[in-house]
């Protein structure tokens, strides 16, 4: 099933992973989502989350991927060695002194409706990390990218841990996969 938001075009795509080419929608999402907001500055993928966690395993899973196959961005955040929130702002500290104005595409698991667990979300603008844990986090990205992992509202730690493992695979393949070609369209 393919979302668009009308009221935010085109700010604001969805695609859900059970879809018919998600991943090539997914793609085109992103390409789209670079041609509007890309500034010409280093792009850094900036992959949030925890390996301790299997819903909130999105970000480090998609970094793992791409930093295998990705060579159009420098990619932070993967199984070996995550971004968390630990440490988020440290490597958001280091990121400023090492680049004077870093394009970062933030990547995330997120908490939603029940009809909406499955869905990526491409949004312009940052996001604030760990919000749906009640975490105080800085706010990251110049665009963002958010796997609707399961069900929020009601014991937060307890339903991240009981996530899917399914749910979290299936949108970590759908993003990188949809990351690279639409990095390598952009770029050539």
């Amino acid at each position: 099933m393919l979302f668009e938001n009308p009221l935010t075009k085109p700010r604001d795509f969805r695609v859900h992973i059970e879809a018919p080419y998600a991943a090539d929608i997914f793609s085109e999402y992103f390409f789209r989502m670079l041609g509007e907001c890309f500034i010409h500055s280093p792009v850094i993928i900036l992959c949030i989350g925890t390996d301790r966690s299997t819903g909130d395993s999105l970000g480090p899973l998609v970094g793992d991927k791409l930093k295998k196959s990705c060579n159009h961005a420098r990619v932070l955040g993967t199984l070996s060695e995550p971004v968390h929130a630990g440490n988020l702002s440290k490597v958001l500290e280091e990121l400023n002194k090492s680049y004077a104005d870093p394009f970062i595409i933030a990547v995330d698991a997120s908490l939603g409706c029940s009809e909406n667990v499955g869905t990526i979300k491409l949004a312009k603008g940052s996001i604030k990390p760990g919000a749906g844990v009640n975490k105080d986090l800085p706010p990251v990205g110049d665009f963002h990218i958010t796997g609707i992992v399961n069900v929020g509202g009601f014991m937060e730690y307890f339903v991240l841990q009981n996530t899917r493992l399914y749910v979290v695979m299936k949108m970590a393949e759908i993003i990188s996969e949809g990351i690279n070609k639409g990095l390598t369209r952009f770029f050539g």
